[in-house]
């Protein structure tokens, strides 16, 4: 650390723009920064002053001279507990391997969101579980329909059923929830389910574009519009013509942006920056946020009339602390995932290891279990994930155990025990058991009742008299 208290931040790349632009976004979490063109000029940095007081290093893996992973591992073996990170354009799985296994702390993808990056280097310099924040799917992409949604927990289930109502309509979604809950796979699965289907679905982060580009990027500009516009450039909006518009973030939309947005929900038209006419167009448009879209109205940062427009259907997705007994199956259905990718293999997960995850309130949410995941994945040499390959949760367990005093959770995802040692009412496991079939055969009620080996209308007298909702 600085001797005025700031972190320390050394960025390995040749590209000045981009360096200049890490070390802007890494300035607002309180990090001054270093360069170093490439591997040899960032290894003999190491033994500077400068180099000393590093808190942590990001690698551009675009580096001239790099093997990338080679020079991981190079500066991990000369300064073994300084955090290093990966920066790459296309985030692949197999450069996200290599680097993991060569010591990376963590894998980051460009455009780089603040929030993000800086999330990223207090994790890193932190050691905290909570920092693993990068989304498996810009590393794992794979659509899902509602029917490949994993999840049983009855609010989760009501969220799902409104957003599939919300399917076949035209109207405008929002989407709230915390980061990380997996808005943008409900977004998805909206527009797999949707008459629109077969057209593009485009998404725009609001969150990962500077402020001034975000009207340019969504509604298009003329060639000569403004300063720098050599050439005419097609808005997100056009292109997702026919199909969907999903705005992630879009509490981050500045105001001259949400006016424009506005108009296109109230009369189809949109009107790119320097032209001269609107033209009429046919997008649906589904809107996610992690805030309190109320909140920035009140406090003038966000339209009341675009809020409106917006929230004609809310789909609140909850927290994954909220669902814990999600979690077994939810890690099962990722760990398959990340099996299918390339330089990965099959790995099962012991029921020690699913109990320990479903003791972790997971702050980052289902972003935050798939990145753990995938890091123990990567790292394991057995047949199999335990206890062993999750050590910063596990760090953590006693301390929360203790705070919240939560029950016991078995592999399969039921709560036999309580905190105290004591078996729960057995109402409530029955309870909790039929809401894990549910769950598991995707809400065929004819299945889960064969499953369970009851009747339908058994099935469905014990819905009644356990109060569960078998939206599915």
């Amino acid at each position: 650390m600085t001797r005025n208290g700031q972190r320390l931040l050394m960025l390995i790349d040749d590209e000045p723009a981009q360096r200049r632009l890490v070390s802007a976004l890494a300035a607002r979490g309180g990090w001054r920064s270093i360069f170093a063109g490439d591997g040899e000029m960032a290894i003999a940095t190491l033994g500077t002053q400068d180099g000393m007081q590093l808190d942590a290093i990001i690698l551009d893996h675009w580096t001239p001279d790099a093997d990338a992973a080679g020079l991981i591992a190079e500066l991990r073996s000369r300064r073994p507990a300084l955090p290093v990170l990966m920066l790459t354009a296309n985030g692949s799985v197999a450069q996200a391997v290599d680097a993991m296994r060569a010591g990376a702390t963590d894998f980051l993808v460009k455009p780089l969101a603040p929030e993000r990056l800086l999330a990223a280097l207090e994790a890193a310099v932190g050691g905290k579980a909570a920092g693993e924040l990068r989304p498996l799917t810009e590393k794992i992409p794979a659509a899902l329909g509602f029917d490949e949604i994993v999840g049983s927990e009855p609010m989760f289930r009501a969220a799902l059923a409104i957003a599939a109502k919300a399917a076949r309509a035209r109207v405008p979604v929002l989407i709230e929830g915390e980061s990380g809950v997996g808005k943008e796979v409900v977004a998805e699965a909206i527009h797999a389910a949707s008459p629109r289907s077969k057209k593009p679905m485009i998404t725009v982060n609001c969150g990962a574009i500077p402020a001034n580009l975000v009207e340019s990027e969504l509604f298009g500009h003329e060639k000569g519009a403004f300063t720098g516009a050599f050439e005419r450039k097609i808005g997100r909006i056009q292109e997702a013509e026919g199909g969907t518009l999903f705005i992630d973030e879009i509490g981050e939309m500045p105001l001259d942006a949400q006016v424009k947005l506005l108009r296109l929900l109230q009369s189809s038209e949109v009107h790119p920056i320097g032209a001269r006419h609107a033209s009429q167009i046919d997008v649906r448009v589904i809107a996610a946020t992690n805030k309190k879209l109320l909140d920035e109205v009140e406090a003038g940062r966000f339209r009341e009339d675009l809020y409106y427009r917006l929230n004609v259907v809310t789909v609140t997705i909850p927290p994954l602390r909220e669902r814990t007994g999600d979690i077994p199956a939810l890690a099962r259905h990722l760990l398959a995932r990340i099996a299918r990718q390339p330089g990965l293999r099959p790995m099962g997960i012991t029921d020690e290891a699913l109990q320990l995850l479903a003791s972790y309130d997971w702050p980052g949410n289902v972003r935050q279990l798939q990145n753990a995941l995938f890091r123990a994945a990567i790292l394991c040499e057995a047949p199999a994930l335990t206890r062993e390959d999750f050590p910063q949760i596990a760090a953590l367990e006693g301390k929360q155990s203790e705070r919240d005093g939560r029950a016991i959770v078995t592999g399969s995802g039921v709560t036999l025990f309580q905190a105290d040692g004591n078996l729960r009412a057995l109402e409530e496991i029955e309870a909790d058991v039929i809401r894990l079939a549910i769950g598991h055969y995707r809400g065929r009620m004819t299945e889960v009742a064969r499953r369970l080996g009851i009747g339908r209308s058994t099935l469905y007298r014990k819905l009644g008299e356990l109060g569960i909702d078998n939206a599915a």
